[in-house]
Parts: structure tokens; C-alpha cells; sequence
């Protein structure tokens, strides 16, 4: 990270962050443990102490400047607190010096909620690991030699990768191809404050790797796939003629060497016409595993990753002044989500360190959307399918769950909901 005095730059990825947040689009990701005993709140927060030392950009507050925003050292504390608002609730308040984080409890869970200027989900996760490890050696008097697998230097943690890895060529074309797209949108009943409604589904990852292999596909594909179906079974003939697309982030520390906890994604789009399917979930999952191909080629992964870095390296861009560039992304934005149905993102298999796992039941997460996102993480045998939506019903998720079930899987269902239903 490129620090003058005590203030940084944001990185590529993170300079689009504050101009969309807006609304239920609060821009304010969750990862949630849960722990087989109920949480102990001194502890917590003497390991939030502990760990916050090795991530210190986290304790970083946003300003606003004459053409970027900027990350400014704070001394501000993160007060550990048992849970008592809505789950991700806005972090940055323009005009209010405040940390983008905050870590709260409830029973046997931990919460980390995180302002996606920070990190990704990949980087927020080798912070929470590592909060969740001391936290489980204090508890338990476990060696302190124990660190998670992921745990690189404060350097290494606090790179830009965007910026290390940019090649210069025309990146902005990408961002303007995903805003020409219109594809169909899930709606539904507002949350009258548009408060996030939040539904969590638990399987069995063993019974759902089985169900890829029944299918010859990757966990990665079929559950796209199976949300497709679900997006279809909601669908009315007129509806069917807009094409389904599934926005899908990518994590590029698996094509370019880094260790950064900061934001370092790119994003594809799997795009599917409703008028392919025949009743068959195969008759989806061999046109998206197509795509999937295509779309993580080395070529087309360096050409997304250069789509953000574009926005840094664009002299027209660079020169306009922060409120327009709030005005026009926000724009640009808007348009682009009209080209996706809704967003899936996989954050895989979260290891912890042996001594740590007999203690931890779960891992789940949760990312604000305006109409709906899924994030899917997986930890020994529970793989848990976290739901984030403005609306007071899950139609579509309860679809996707529902499909599973019809697989022969168990579903263990859970969520915030705060009207009965």
C-alpha cells in the first residue's frame, strides 16, 4: 500500500466502493463463525486487540478528496459489542470519523462486518481467521504458535496488487460491455427501510461435491447452475425471453502471486437464455460450465483484472473532480446492474489451523445487495449458502433450496427475518 505521511491510496477495486453505496446496497459484507461454546466478550476483545497490530490499514478511517477518496491512520478502537442493530448496517457515514469495521457477538457467533473499501472477501477472511485463532487461544490456552495457513507479512498484507500486476491496455472496454446487457431482475416486496433480510442455507459439502461429480461438473458450476433453475422456475413466458445472469467474483491470488488482504477481484458473467432449458438441470449445466471455461482463461482473467486498474490509470478519469466521479459512476453503476441478474460468490473451503477445528461448528457470509447476492463458503462437511436481500421474502433461494432437496440433500435453513411469515 503506497502511504504518504499517514494517509493511503485506495486500491483499484476500492475507488468504485463509496460512489455505489447507497441505499440496501450498503456496500457492507458479514463472515460469520460459529463456535461450539457461547462467545466470551473480554476475550474477544483482547484477540480483536491482538490482531488488528498485524492488519493496520484496517484501523483506517475514509475521507473524501478533491478528485479520490483516501485512507487516513486513525487511533480509533474497535469495541467488541454483543449484537443488537441489523446485520450490515452502513459503515462510512460521509462527514463522521469512523473505523469501516466492527465485530459483534451473539451467543456461539462471531460477526466481522467489513466496508468492501477495505478488502475482499478473501482478504476480510485472512483477518477474521486470524482474529478467530487468538481468540480461540486465549480461550483455550492453545499454543501460540498457531497461525492460519494464509498468514503473510504486514507488507505482504498491505500491498496493492492492482496496481503490481497492471498491464496497460484498454481495460475500460470490459466495464462498458457489462453495462450493455440487459438481463432479467429479481424483484420482490421492499423492506419498508430496506433493512437486509438475510437467509442462511446449510448441506453437506461431501453430498454436494457427490451431486457435481453425479453431473461431471465443479461445485462452482452446478451452483450456479442450480440457481439458474430456481431463477427459471420463478419466470413467467413473457419474463423467459431476458437471458439470466450470474454475476461471479473472482479471486485473482489464484493468477497472480499475492498475499494482499486488501481488495484484489475481477468479475465474470455467466449469462444463460431461459428458452435452453428443457426441464433438465443438465440442459444448464453444460452451457454454463462453457462458459465458465472461457471466461477464466488467462487471457480474459488478466483482461478483467486490467478493467479495474483502467479506472486509476485513465487520465480523463483521473482529473475529473470527486463529485462528479460520485455522480458518474453511480451512473455507471445503475446501468451495469440492470446487466445482471444477481451476484454468486464461492469463497471455497476455509481452512483453520487443526487445533482450532474442534472448537468451530461454521463459517457462513453475507454481501449487501440493492436486489439480491449469494455467497457460498464451506468448512469440514457444513457448506453454508448465505443470502443477502432488501426483500421480505426469499422466492428464489427457497427455489434454489428446494432443488437441492429434490437432489436427495438435507437443508438446514436460518435467518434474520424480522416480519413473520
Amino acid at each position: 500500500m503506497d502511504k504518504t505521511a499517514n494517509w493511503y491510496e485506495l486500491d483499484n477495486a476500492a475507488k468504485i466502493v463509496p460512489s455505489t453505496a447507497r441505499g440496501a446496497n450498503t456496500r457492507v459484507f458479514r463472515l460469520t463463525c460459529e463456535l461450539k461454546d457461547d462467545v466470551n466478550p473480554e476475550i474477544l476483545q483482547n484477540a480483536l486487540d491482538d490482531t488488528v497490530v498485524e492488519f493496520p490499514f484496517f484501523n483506517c478511517v475514509l475521507h473524501r478528496g478533491l478528485f479520490w477518496y483516501y485512507l487516513e491512520d486513525s487511533d480509533l478502537k474497535a469495541v467488541v459489542d454483543e449484537e443488537h442493530t441489523p446485520a450490515c448496517l452502513p459503515l462510512y457515514i460521509r462527514g463522521k470519523k469512523n473505523l469501516l469495521y466492527r465485530v459483534n457477538y451473539f451467543r456461539k457467533r462471531i460477526n466481522l462486518e467489513m466496508f468492501h473499501v477495505l478488502a475482499d472477501g478473501t482478504g476480510a477472511f485472512m483477518f477474521f481467521k486470524s482474529l478467530i485463532t487468538r481468540y480461540l487461544q486465549i480461550r483455550y490456552n492453545l499454543s501460540d504458535d498457531i497461525k492460519p495457513s494464509d498468514d503473510f507479512s504486514v507488507e505482504e498484507k498491505n500491498e496493492d496488487a492492482f496496481t503490481d500486476n497492471y498491464q496497460k491496455q484498454r481495460g475500460l472496454s470490459q466495464l462498458r460491455e457489462m453495462r450493455s446487457v440487459k438481463a432479467y431482475q429479481v424483484s420482490g416486496e421492499l423492506d419498508d427501510n430496506l433493512l437486509p433480510h438475510l437467509l442462511e442455507g446449510t448441506v453437506s459439502a461431501k453430498s454436494f461435491l457427490e451431486l457435481a461429480h453425479k453431473y461431471d461438473t465443479t461445485v462452482g458450476v452446478l451452483s450456479v447452475a442450480i440457481y439458474i433453475k430456481a431463477v427459471i422456475q420463478g419466470m413467467n413466458r413473457r419474463q423467459k425471453k431476458k437471458h439470466i445472469v450470474v454475476s461471479v467474483p473472482v479471486n485473482l491470488r489464484q493468477f497472480f502471486k499475492s498475499g494482499t488482504a486488501r481488495n484484489f477481484f475481477g468479475v465474470i458473467n455467466i449469462d444463460y437464455d431461459p428458452i435452453s432449458y428443457d426441464g433438465e438441470l443438465k440442459s444448464i449445466i453444460e452451457p454454463v460450465a462453457r462458459d465458465f471455461k472461457e471466461k477464466l482463461s488467462s487471457e480474459n482473467i488478466e483482461r478483467t483484472m486490467n478493467s479495474y486498474s483502467a479506472l486509476e490509470h485513465n487520465l480523463a478519469i483521473k482529473m475529473v473532480p470527486l463529485p462528479i466521479k460520485d455522480f458518474t459512476i453511480g451512473k455507471f453503476d445503475s446501468a451495469a446492474k440492470r446487466g445482471v441478474t444477481t451476484s454468486m460468490s464461492n469463497l471455497g473451503q476455509i481452512r483453520m489451523p487443526e487445533q482450532t477445528v474442534p472448537y468451530i461448528d461454521r463459517f457462513s457470509a453475507f454481501m449487501t445487495a440493492s436486489s439480491q447476492q449469494v455467497c457460498v463458503c464451506t468448512f469440514g462437511d457444513k457448506m453454508v449458502f448465505g443470502e443477502v436481500s432488501p426483500f421480505k421474502t426469499h422466492k428464489i433461494m427457497l427455489n434454489f433450496f428446494r432443488c437441492l432437496s429434490q437432489e436427495g440433500m438435507e437443508v438446514e435453513l436460518g435467518t434474520n427475518d424480522y416480519d413473520e411469515t
